[in-house]
């Protein structure tokens, strides 16, 4: 059954209850298999109800990107209020939150990794979004401490490589996923930038 959003109390938002759904979908049935008509049925509307909202087949999977990539920024931005002035700390801080939004909501994680060829080469850019502000902030750090392009390159690396392993631990199992593990994964990657 489609999940039910109520906005203000009122009337369910149908768009948004077709997105939830379509992250279900990709869930179960991958990006190749996924069906409009399969999400249609699950939220009791006709096939229509999606081409009124999303026009195609892409433009519901950009819209779903896009809603998962609005609850990113949402809480990379509360992060960066969070952290002050430290390019450093904003860094550190949207990366633990990162790991949390990765293993918190696993249902968005086929969404981040999807992987679609005809897709991608219409939409990348959509999907580029949801590091954005991370790779700007990394770069700025970076020049501001002289760091060459070479090492910029390796520390997103290692901080992307920490980021996805936490989650994926936590996630399996390995890892309890608790303050003090969050605190250990947050200091691995401050502990990153003190390296050459």
């Amino acid at each position: 059954m489609c999940a039910q959003t109520r906005i203000g109390g009122g009337r369910t938002n149908k768009r948004e209850e077709l997105i939830r759904a379509g992250i279900n979908e990709i869930n179960r049935h991958g990006v190749t298999g996924f069906s409009i008509r399969r999400v249609a049925e699950s939220c009791g509307v006709s096939c229509a109800a999606p081409a009124k909202h999303f026009g195609d087949r892409k433009g519901f999977l950009a819209a779903i990107i896009e809603y998962v990539n609005r609850q990113w920024t949402e809480r990379q931005l509360r992060i960066l209020r969070e952290s002050g002035s430290s390019l450093r700390a904003q860094i550190v801080g949207i990366s633990v939150e990162y790991v949390k939004f990765l293993v918190e909501n696993p249902h968005f994680r086929s969404i981040i990794m999807m992987k679609d060829d005809e897709f991608d080469s219409v939409y990348s850019s959509v999907r580029g979004v949801m590091s954005e502000i991370t790779q700007r902030l990394v770069q700025a750090y970076c020049e501001s401490v002289g760091m060459t392009e070479e090492i910029r390159r390796r520390k997103l690396y290692v901080v992307r490589a920490l980021i996805y392993g936490a989650a994926l631990m936590f996630d399996n199992g390995e890892l309890e996923y608790s303050d003090g593990m969050l605190e250990i994964v947050r200091a691995s990657i401050d502990r990153e930038f003190d390296l050459p």
